[in-house]
């Protein structure tokens, strides 16, 4: 039994090519969000399992990679083009080679994949929906259903999705949320990085169908909404080598802390240390568990706002955050 099952819909093989004081070195793993939350999870103990559609040549490569980094693999097999990509970062930069979205699901295979979901999330504790890589794999509505039916259920399910996808899990309820600034601003949802802005956004979300939602913000204070409280979570900032991977970390590490009956404060505390620590690494969802958590005894809460966000003004609750922020 997993403590944590993770929806996936359509993992990715990756290729890049390095290089070295030893010459020039090919990487082939595993990839894509679900995959890098995997692989954080697995760094923090928690054991995984992954409910996914694997395509053709590369889905295949994909299962036993899985398997060899110790994830449990539930799978729709079926022929075709999986998704996948090659980058070159030989010259120090990341330069793309090919990148491959993969064919979408039928509806053959999306009855069976979601029936898989809906049979190992009943024996997990907690379950984590992520998203494809390419937004024509499946259709919104799917994480909707499978929010509702989970919900339904009596099985947490946390969101690391945005725009429509986010849109369709919440009419589902979900018992959190983790979105980043930017994909906020991607939806629309605000117009600038304010603190007041980005909590009410997080506030539409919470009336929108979760319970809690925490919104990352790339070298400053994460802001968390939890009911009607409002906080905001800082940790020290690391030197960068690679930003990417750091928001799946995030979400792996607080969902671990999280089947382990840590407070949201504290999940939330483990999952900016883990993001925070990802940066400094290349290897996307990648972490050392012991310096994760020491990390995260370094991070400081604290709350903003009050239980009623309307006796707040704006320029009350940027005075409030400015120390946490640094500005």
């Amino acid at each position: 039994m997993a403590d944590v099952m993770i929806f996936a819909p359509s993992p990715l093989l990756t290729v890049t090519l390095e290089d070295d004081a030893d010459g020039a070195d090919m990487h082939v793993h595993a990839g894509g969000q679900g995959v890098w939350q995997a692989r954080m999870l697995r760094t923090l103990g928690c054991r995984v399992s992954i409910c996914a559609a694997l395509t053709g040549e590369t889905g295949r490569v994909v299962a036993h990679l899985l398997e060899d980094d110790g994830v449990e693999v539930h799978a729709v097999e079926r022929e075709g083009r999986g998704a996948a990509y090659v980058h070159d970062r030989r010259s120090g930069e990341r330069e793309v080679v090919a990148e491959l979205p993969g064919d979408a699901l039928s509806r053959h295979d999306l009855d069976e994949l979601y029936a898989i979901v809906l049979r190992e999330a009943m024996a997990s504790d907690l379950t984590l929906l992520s998203g494809p890589a390419d937004d024509g794999i499946l259709p919104d509505d799917v994480y909707r259903r499978l929010a509702a039916d989970l919900s339904a259920a009596g099985r947490p399910v946390v969101v690391d999705l945005a725009g429509s996808r986010l849109a369709a899990a919440l009419r589902g309820g979900v018992r959190l949320v983790k979105v980043s600034d930017a994909e906020l601003r991607d939806a629309d949802e605000v117009k600038s990085d304010s603190v007041p802005e980005l909590l009410a956004a997080a506030r539409r979300i919470r009336d929108a169908g979760a319970e809690s939602v925490v919104v990352s913000r790339a070298g400053q204070a994460t802001l968390l909404v939890d009911g009607d409280s409002a906080f905001t979570v800082r940790v020290p900032v690391m030197e960068e080598v690679d930003s990417r991977g750091a928001g799946d970390s995030f979400t792996a590490a607080l969902a671990s802390a999280m089947v382990e009956g840590a407070s949201l404060q504290d999940a939330v505390a483990l999952g900016v240390a883990a993001g925070a620590l990802n940066v400094t690494r290349h290897g996307l969802g990648s972490g050392d568990a012991e310096a994760i958590r020491r990390l995260s005894t370094q991070v400081e809460v604290q709350r903003i706002g009050t239980d009623d966000a309307a006796r707040v003004t704006p320029d009350q609750l940027a005075a409030r955050t400015e120390e946490v922020d640094g500005r």
